[in-house]
This record gives structure tokens, sequence and C-alpha cells, in this order.
């Protein structure tokens, strides 16, 4: 079965939801340029007026079709909910504001704010939940350092988008280019970021992290991600 477009998309939740879809749009790395092949997934946010168990019925066959493609069901809230969540996902909307294309619509932005006191308690959590992760990861990785590698990819684009809510945090648009996000990120907070920068090549594909490496990688990764929690933490007493 051929993979569903961001068109085809566009069409079926025409259909499933009619005069009540108010907007759909393309966020994240694809809508930014740094999509990678077969390791990026397409975030689709989806607004409309009314949602309850009829229009999740209408809209889940979509999603099943989307999922298929290796993209995660879409994000949909009501045009009410999206005015009035901003300040508990602070991340999620500088992200969704600050590298978006619309598909269809005209979504509701206007007015829509990231307070900077909300931003950094979503920052110092995601962070420290992350890097909870990454150890139970590790944990259950045990000494396989194929999975160990695989641990690592998976968690670099959560990684960018936490980078990129440090810098906006800071007032700075942040790069596109994730290289030059990390390297940002190092000048900004003296975090090291060189492991990042070698997920980030693996994935592309330019740099493998190979098995008998992927531990000395990892232990760098891990101590660079304490130390941003560290960070973070001593923003909110500053």
């Amino acid at each position: 079965m051929a993979t569903m477009t961001l068109d085809e998309l566009v069409q079926q939740l025409r259909k499933a939801f009619g005069d009540e879809l108010r907007a759909v749009v393309l966020y994240g790395s694809a809508a930014a340029g740094e999509h990678i092949a077969k390791r990026s997934d397409y975030n689709v946010l989806v607004l409309v007026d009314a949602l309850d168990l009829e229009h999740l019925d209408r809209e889940a066959a979509i999603a099943r079709a989307w999922a298929e493609g290796g993209n995660p069901p879409p994000l949909t809230l009501t045009v009410d909910e999206w005015r009035s969540s901003s300040d508990i996902f602070p991340m999620e909307y500088a992200d969704i504001l600050e590298r978006h294309r619309v598909l269809y619509g005209t979504p509701p932005f206007d007015g829509i704010r990231v307070e900077r006191s909300t931003l950094r308690l979503q920052l110092e959590y995601q962070a420290m939940a992350k890097l909870l992760q990454l150890r139970q990861g590790v944990l259950a990785a045990g000494r396989d350092r194929r999975r160990l590698v695989e641990l690592l990819a998976a968690s670099l684009s959560t990684f960018m988008v936490i980078f990129r809510a440090v810098l906006r945090y800071h007032g700075e648009t942040p790069p596109t280019d994730y290289e030059a996000l990390s390297a940002r990120i190092t000048a900004r907070t003296g975090v090291a970021t060189d492991p990042f920068v070698r997920v980030v090549r693996h994935v592309r594909g330019s740099e493998r992290i190979t098995e008998s490496d992927v531990t000395t990688v990892l232990a760098s990764y891990l101590a660079s991600v304490q130390h941003l929690v560290h960070y973070l933490d001593r923003q909110g007493t500053s």
C-alpha cells in the first residue's frame, strides 16, 4: 500500500470534518527543512471546531493510514483548546509557531504567546524526564550495543526540540541546522554538545556510530544531558 501523502491527508481530513475543519499545519523538522528520510516523521496539527468521540471515530481510519508511513497520529485540538493551552505546552507551541507550514485553512496563531517562565519550567521537566528515559533505555539494552546505538538515534529529535527551546528562553532564534543548533547551545550554556553532533551525523549517515564506540559516545551524551538539567535548574534560582 502506498504511503499517504500530505495532500491526501488534507483531503481525507476535509472529508471527515467538513466545515468544522479550521486548519491543517505541518510543523517540526519537515516544515523547517531538517527532515531526515526514514528517521524523521511528519508532525501535523489539526484544528477543528469540536472534537467528541464521533469526530475521533471519523479521524481514526485516517490516522491509521497516516501511521503506516511511520508518522504519529495528527495532533488534533479544538480551536478553543489551542487558544488556551500555550501555558501548559510552551515548548510545543513555541516550536509550532516558529517552524510551520500551513497545509489548509487559516490557523488562529495571532495572539498566541509563550511566556518565558512557563517555558523554563517545562524545559527542566522535559530534560530531566528524557534523562530518566535514557537511563531506563540503557538498563533495558544491557550490553546490546546495537540497541544502544538505536537508543541514541531515537532520542535525538527530542533533544533538538529542547535545544531550540533553550535558545528561545534566552531570546534567540534557533538555527534550523542541528549541528549549528548544537554549537549555539554550547556557546550559550557551556554544555558540551559534541556527542549530540556525533548522533546527528550518525542519523544523517555521514559518520556512523559503530558498536565499538557507542559506549564512549553514550557516556558523553548522558553527561551532557545531566549538565543541561543542572543548568536549567539554576535558571530557576537566578
